[in-house]
């Protein structure tokens, strides 16, 4: 499976932990950036990561800034990304097996590094759940594909 990855400054702390797990785990990473703690515009990283996902360059994707919230927000611009933040174990597989995210946020300043390893396998290894849910997410992509470019 390849994984696209980004983080901006807030996220660095938890980069290269999360990243030498994966690829132990056997992941192909796409790493997008940043590439230090330097200040830096998470809009720009988190765009590419997503865009990846979108056009099946890679298969899922991580995100983690300070909060989660602003990689969030930029994935969730991207027509075929549903991103949600990984706030906790169980949110962290509901995001995939109701929602069917194909890509996970994180806030580094408010997780542990270990919770976000722990958090991303849940992730990785969640499964999309059909009825109800399947209906839910054909409404939503109805909408995107009717009113997002």
């Amino acid at each position: 499976m390849k994984i696209a990855f980004a983080c901006d400054h807030g996220g660095f702390v938890a980069k290269e932990p999360l990243l030498k797990h994966l690829k132990e785990e056997g992941y192909e990473i796409l790493d997008f950036g940043t590439n230090s703690a330097e200040s830096c515009n998470y809009p720009e990283f988190a765009f590419k990561a997503s865009e990846a996902v979108a056009s099946k360059q890679a298969d899922k994707g991580i995100l983690i800034c300070s909060s989660g919230e602003g990689v969030s927000i930029c994935a969730n611009k991207v027509k075929g990304i549903r991103c949600g933040i990984g706030y906790n174990y169980t949110v962290s597989d509901l995001i995939v097996e109701h929602n069917h995210c194909n890509m996970i946020a994180f806030g580094a300043k408010y997780m542990s590094i270990d919770d976000i390893i722990k958090r991303t396998d849940i992730f990785l290894n969640a499964v999309e759940a059909t009825g109800r849910h399947q209906t839910r997410v054909d409404m939503i992509t109805d909408y995107e594909d009717k009113h997002i470019r």
